[in-house]
């Protein structure tokens, strides 16, 4: 083998690695954006932007601000998943990072309701839909990159550190405001909260430069290079594919067991309900977000071992009845029962299905799709579960204790990804190329359009 051969390959076989550091290490940096969102709507947005209704119209208007950004996901997963198939992954990569700095920035800088009226509160929403977008195409644009770069015996590994950089993410924003919610309240209200926000700017940076020298994947690269990418690739997906789009659509609603989590049981823990208090819970929420990122490397190692459907169907069932048990621990006021079952719940049982969903959905669809199916599936699911949390408002009753009516719902929303994975074809071992193909199917017959000219990425 000559020394250009050897370099060439030696470059080849790092591109895997170096394809899940980039996404993990990015999408730490663009969740963190995303998620000290939901920290400051459950502490602190009610004060600054909501501050003319009662407190708890106050509390419910900013937890839907929360949800406007899984409303506009679907939108964006459109767009970007458009894009994603037809000029490559790369450019959505870096373009979802750039456009969640900015906006996460610019909320950072937003004048209060009492500085400028109602605008204050409308800029806000405006703001968290362009992270809303940008989210759309964060998870299906990285995962996409790191499936199509993984050795195929290892998939669901590679792909786990997508999520890994997710919960490294949301472990990074939970301990960014730990110290802003032990500040004074008029601190925190004036200058303190805007700090974490205002942080994405060094974010932003930091991930477009590692992003940016990142190869495209060898499969959609040979696609491009036969001319077979497609020109409407939302069409080709509806098409052929649209029963895997539903099946992921199902399977995302998975994430509402996040959202309960991360925003509802923090509000309602330290509400006067409860009383516990913001710091602590804070803290409960970096523990689980810590154990989870042990947990969701070991579930995908396993994943690619026993296969995708059993662990995420675990997973699912699991959240049903861990949540209930983490919202009664809360109910009780005590931290030890509180820290132990959000551990369990969200740092463990969760993971199962947290960790192996971007290799069990991707696998779903061939090359040519993949973003699409990833993108519109995922971020419909999203946007559902996103507003899950404005439902667990409204059922936890006037005083905002109902916390069984809530375990309840959230119970029932894990229903239809455990009957996803129930019905789902086991994809653990098939060939890269072969996925999203009928078993012993061609291309063609799966909707691709692999004999049609179509311009070049």
């Amino acid at each position: 083998m000559t020394a250009e051969n050897e370099s060439g390959s030696a470059a080849a076989s790092a591109q895997p690695r170096k394809a899940a550091v980039a996404a993990a290490v990015g999408s730490a940096l663009e969740y963190y954006d995303f998620f000290i969102y939901g920290s400051a709507a459950a502490l602190i947005f009610p004060k600054i932007f909501f501050d003319d209704s009662n407190p708890a119209d106050a509390t419910l208007l900013s937890l839907a601000t929360f949800g406007v950004a899984y409303a506009a996901r679907p939108l964006g997963a459109l767009l970007l998943g458009h894009v994603g198939d037809r000029f490559g992954r790369k450019k959505i990569m870096l373009f979802t990072l750039l456009l969640m700095g900015v906006a996460t920035f610019l909320i950072g800088c937003l004048p209060t309701r009492a500085q400028i009226g109602g605008a204050a509160p409308a800029l806000l929403v405006l703001l968290r839909i362009m992270q809303g977008i940008s989210a759309a195409g964060e998870q299906a644009g990285a995962n996409s990159m790191t499936l199509e770069h993984a050795p195929q015996h290892k998939r669901g590994w590679f792909t786990s550190f997508t999520l890994n950089g997710t919960q490294a993410g949301q472990l990074l924003a939970t301990l960014v405001f730990i110290p802003v919610a032990a500040l004074p309240e008029e601190q925190m209200l004036t200058w303190g909260w805007r700090i974490p926000f205002l942080l994405s700017a060094a974010v932003a940076f930091v991930g477009y430069f590692i992003r940016r020298t990142l190869h495209e994947t060898p499969v959609f690269t040979k696609q491009a290079e036969a001319g077979q990418v497609a020109k409407l690739p939302l069409v080709t997906l509806i098409r052929g594919h649209w029963k895997a789009v539903l099946r992921v659509v199902c399977g995302a609603l998975i994430a509402s067991v996040s959202t309960i989590f991360t925003v509802w049981a923090l509000s309602y823990a330290t509400s006067d309900a409860v009383g516990m208090d913001q710091s602590g819970m804070l803290w409960v929420g970096a523990l689980a977000n810590l154990a989870a990122l042990g947990a969701i490397p070991l579930w995908a190692r396993l994943s690619d071992k026993v296969g995708r459907r059993p662990v995420f169907l675990a997973g699912a069932v699991g959240s049903a009845a861990t949540m209930f048990l983490y919202l009664w621990a809360i109910s009780t006021g005590s931290y030890p029962l509180t820290l132990l079952s959000g551990i369990l719940c969200f740092g463990v049982v969760y993971s199962a299905a947290n960790g192996i969903w971007p290799s069990f959905y991707g696998e779903m669809f061939p090359t040519s799709v993949r973003l699409s199916g990833m993108a519109v599936g995922t971020q419909i699911g999203f946007a559902i579960s996103g507003f899950a949390v404005t439902f667990a408002a409204g059922i936890a009753g006037p005083e905002g204790d109902g916390w069984a009516n809530v375990g309840l719902f959230t119970a029932a929303l894990c229903v239809l990804p455990a009957l996803a994975a129930l019905t789902a074809r086991e994809t653990a071992h098939v060939p890269t190329e072969e996925l999203g193909l009928p078993a012993g199917g061609s291309a063609g017959a799966a909707g691709e359009v692999p004999h049609r000219t179509a311009e070049r990425a």
